[in-house]
């Protein structure tokens, strides 16, 4: 190992994931003052760290062929509540502020005028099963760009129609595979699958990929999320 140069180097993310709920599982047992809950989360800090230093902004996922997609009916419906959230598609904005030199409200006509991309990428769930959707939409590299973000901003938060949020760093966030999707097998999203907009997020396990999205904030302060803040792997990469 040449001098300077770390050992997770060598490690895959992937393995260094399946490690981590061993530590976990470690601490599971109450001690008295919050003892357990601050190891715990020392635990999930250093998860975050070593997973932001094996990150590669430039490393694309496997995208897979027509044949290897997932089909329709197995295009599984996945979230916090069983019910879908009741708002009005029609009024639907996406309110962005923040770090922005342009924050304000932007229908889905600005977000259909930027180009489109569609790919086969593996959604991977934290449960253990995962499925290849067709996606289609707008890079949100594209987007951030669009509105003026900062690109030195460390993260972006986003906040659901049903409550959930969840958050990135900035990195992942410009990725060239992340999607504003509003599109799957060449279609609009259904209701249950995000309609009208959602985060697609194929270096990250599908609890980042948020559905109905109607607030985007860019900032310098690392922000939670409905599962982070439970003690989820707040980077969360595969």
């Amino acid at each position: 190992m040449k001098p300077g140069k770390s050992s997770i180097d060598g490690l895959s993310r992937r393995k260094l994931l399946k490690l981590s709920p061993l530590v976990l599982l470690a601490g599971c047992d109450a001690t008295p003052n919050g003892a357990t809950e601050s190891f715990l989360r020392s635990v999930q800090k250093f998860n975050d760290w070593v997973q932001e230093k094996v990150f590669s902004p430039a490393k694309l996922v496997p995208e897979y062929s027509e044949a290897e997609v997932t089909t329709e009916d197995g295009f599984r419906v996945n979230g916090k509540d069983a019910e879908d959230p009741d708002f009005d598609l029609d009024a639907w904005k996406l309110q962005v502020d923040g770090l922005v030199s342009r924050p304000g409200s932007y229908g889905m006509s600005a977000i259909l005028d930027l180009p489109k991309r569609v790919m086969n990428t593996r959604h991977v769930c934290v449960e253990g099963w995962s499925m290849v959707p067709k996606w289609g939409g707008a890079v949100l590299k594209d987007f951030l760009s669009m509105v003026g973000a900062d690109p030195k901003a460390g993260y972006l938060a986003v906040e659901c129609a049903d409550d959930y949020s969840t958050s990135y760093d900035m990195p992942s966030a410009l990725h060239p595979q992340t999607l504003l999707c509003y599109e799957a097998y060449n279609k609009p999203l259904t209701l249950s699958h995000g309609a009208p907009l959602r985060i697609v997020m194929p270096t990250k396990l599908g609890y980042k990929s948020a559905k109905w999205i109607t607030r985007m904030t860019v900032t310098n302060e690392k922000p939670g999320g409905y599962w982070e803040d439970q003690g989820y792997d707040w980077f969360a990469g595969l």
